[in-house]
């Protein structure tokens, strides 16, 4: 009698494996026919690593028709679509097992505007120069001109901190020789900077102009590059 009941046991935890396997082998060949609930987009959700984004630009790189098939989406190209948006650093997209897309996304931090003579740009501060100009200037940023340091981290926000004190006078900054900056100001005077402890010869010369108003005066050079001396000419 024990031996007919574990017998019984087997043959029906047996067939209820074959209809188990039976029903979700047959799901996944409709799924992967773009067929059944499963098959499709539900929805898709993004998230950004900064508040208070404007998400327009990024939903719209995002949309897709409705009743799109779920497997039928090329992620590689979504994720182009979403990095090809101004501003937008950097994108990871996954498929997620209960429909929906999640779309996580980095954004440049913009610092300083950047132009080209015409055209003024916003400027990151990692160097990179976002695609998104203005006919405009800014008139509460800092201007860069010329080439901007690449690969070269916290660059340009050294630079921003250093010279925010002078933005008044200052016209724009130019990357010299892939070393150094030079600061022009607004009547026509050229400030060298030193390549290293530049922030110190800024906070020199905003002293000394408190002191002597140099930037005011009819001189068209401030060399400090040499850190025992100041040379104006």
């Amino acid at each position: 009698m024990p031996s007919m009941r574990r017998s019984i046991w087997f043959w029906l935890s047996f067939g209820f494996a074959i209809i188990l396997a039976i029903y979700f082998t047959s799901r996944i060949i409709m799924i992967g026919m773009g067929h059944g609930t499963m098959a499709k987009l539900h929805k898709t959700y993004i998230t950004a690593d900064v508040g208070n984004k404007d998400m327009t630009a990024l939903s719209a790189a995002a949309s897709m028709p409705k009743n799109t098939s779920f497997y039928s989406i090329d992620l590689d190209n979504l994720n182009a679509n979403i990095l090809s948006v101004p501003g937008v650093k950097d994108a990871a997209v996954r498929r997620m097992p209960n429909g929906n897309l999640a779309i996580r996304v980095s954004f440049h931090h913009f610092v300083a505007s950047w132009t080209d003579g015409e055209n003024y740009f916003p400027l990151s501060d990692d160097g990179t120069i976002a695609n998104k100009p203005s006919t405009e200037r800014p008139t509460s940023a800092l201007l860069f001109r010329g080439p901007v340091p690449q690969n070269m981290p916290n660059k340009i926000t050294d630079i921003t901190n250093a010279a925010n004190d002078m933005l008044p006078y200052i016209d724009y900054i130019e990357w010299i020789e892939n070393r150094r900056w030079n600061i022009h100001t607004t009547n026509g005077i050229t400030i060298k900077l030193p390549e290293n402890d530049f922030s110190y010869a800024i906070s020199s010369l905003t002293t000394i102009n408190k002191n002597h108003n140099i930037l005011e005066r009819a001189i068209t050079v401030i060399d400090m590059r040499d850190p025992a001396r100041i040379l104006v000419r």
